[in-house]
């Protein structure tokens, strides 16, 4: 693509340079618009890559002030990255919409209920304590929520956000917080953990079966005090200083391990959380005195499936069931992890089957099944529909924001098909207990049986 941006426009923000350079990169070849979700259900050309990159030149550029179309097409990106994936030229469209968003954020101004809903989820969403408080008193409100839909301006996203909200709130893990946690033999690897803010506390079992798991294998897990949220959720809104300030504090978190007992890896359990960390190098490129850690922060930083794939695990349950495999879009997209989580999957023992579809979001997006209630339960819809044609037993990802959305898919349906992450079913296969939403499906504990020894 073409670009004419002025010497005075380069120089103007830091990030330019890099945006510039990505859209130069792009030859309108139109591939993405064959992946893109949001051009799939509305069918415009400004709901698709191509559009929107259109649209960012336009107004990285010119320096003219965003006008409202442009707010819409960009709001309406759910940053899947499929189109990352489908993407001949190598466009690195998501650094391109990281930055237009920042741009929308600092320089147009929103209605007011778009402000303070944008201010709400920001102020509770990426701590934990704030959070649960916030789920809490959600629960009375639930029963409420077709009813509070109907307020003008606010009610469609005040409902999808009760909608999300769980009917029980989990217990508070012991798990939790800044601790470390030993295996009983000897100890083969040294590892962080990412702690998270939402998943701790909508599913503390997810890294609770995380650590049972690394320290059967001879993994010591430790939770580094001064961590945090990863910056994932504000990031995409826009927010770039509430998500370098988060970032920060991670990286100096796992410095402090990094250079005192030592790590060889920093394991994220949440896909979403894991594309934003690897992604800490190029966030940092142009601060000093964090450039370097992040950097480094950014190469140890693994999916929990990458790093149990260089493991070998025994699976001592006969969990020969067939699972539908959900692809988190920032596990095949952001980060290019495809096959890993099957492999380790079926190797378990489950018999994993591929959704049709696959490629295509479900609608989750962090914070965009609240911010477009309307789209993301289109592609919901979709999702399960695909799902269902599987004939599943169960449903297993790598990402809570993707279990969320599909549970509430199942449960519109009345269906109890239940949505479990990767590593909760390792954990069981491999010796763990059986986890709870499966006890509750009917599910039970079976011991792998011995094979009968070959005929002579």
């Amino acid at each position: 693509m073409q670009t004419n941006f002025t010497p005075e426009r380069l120089a103007s923000d830091p990030r330019m340079p890099a945006s510039e350079k990505i859209l130069r990169t792009c030859v309108h070849c139109g591939f993405c618009t064959a992946t893109c979700p949001t051009y799939l259900l509305l069918g415009d050309e400004l709901d698709s890559p191509r559009g929107r990159i259109y649209l960012i030149k336009d107004m990285l550029e010119t320096g003219k002030p965003v006008t409202d179309e442009v707010v819409t097409h960009i709001d309406r990106c759910l940053s899947c990255l499929s189109c990352m994936t489908t993407c001949p030229s190598g466009v690195h469209y998501m650094h391109l919409i990281d930055h237009a968003r920042a741009h929308i954020e600092e320089t147009y101004e929103r209605s007011w209920h778009d402000r303070l809903l944008r201010k709400v989820l920001a102020a509770i969403l990426p701590y934990p304590g704030r959070l649960r408080a916030a789920m809490l008193l959600a629960l009375p409100a639930k029963p409420f929520a077709s009813v509070l839909g109907l307020i003008p301006a606010i009610g469609p996203r005040l409902k999808a956000m009760l909608a999300l909200a769980p009917a029980r709130l989990p217990t508070r893990s012991a798990m939790e917080g800044p601790q470390s946690f030993s295996p009983e033999a000897g100890r083969v690897k040294r590892v962080a953990l990412l702690s998270g803010c939402a998943q701790p506390v909508l599913n503390p079992a997810i890294n609770e079966a995380t650590i049972r798991l690394l320290n059967r294998h001879g993994v010591e897990v430790v939770l580094p005090k001064g961590e945090g949220c990863c910056g994932a959720l504000v990031h995409h809104m826009g927010r770039e200083h509430d998500a370098l300030s988060f970032a920060r504090a991670n990286i100096d978190a796992w410095t402090a391990e990094i250079e005192g007992e030592g790590l060889d890896a920093i394991l994220i359990t949440a896909s979403g959380c894991g594309t934003t960390i690897k992604d800490y190098g190029f966030m940092f490129r142009n601060e000093p005195a964090y450039a370097e850690k992040a950097a480094r922060v950014a190469a140890l930083a693994k999916d929990i499936t990458e790093f149990l794939e260089t493991m070998e695990l025994s699976p001592v349950r006969d969990v020969a069931m067939p699972i539908a495999y959900h692809s988190a879009c920032s596990m095949q997209h952001g980060q290019q992890l495809k096959d890993g989580p099957k492999r380790l999957l079926t190797g378990a023992g489950f018999k994993v089957k591929d959704v049709p579809e696959g490629h295509i979001c479900c609608g989750s997006a962090g914070v965009y099944n609240i911010l477009q209630p309307e789209i993301a339960g289109r592609l919901r819809e979709r999702k399960i529909g695909n799902i269902e044609r599987t004939r599943p037993v169960l449903v297993a990802t790598g990402n809570i924001g993707c279990m969320t959305q599909i549970a509430k898919g199942f449960a519109d349906k009345g269906s109890g098909v239940p949505v479990v992450h990767t590593a909760e079913l390792l954990d069981w296969a491999t010796g763990g207990p059986l986890p709870e939403k499966l006890a509750r499906a009917g599910i039970a504990d079976r011991p792998l049986r011995e094979r009968a020894p070959a005929a002579e």
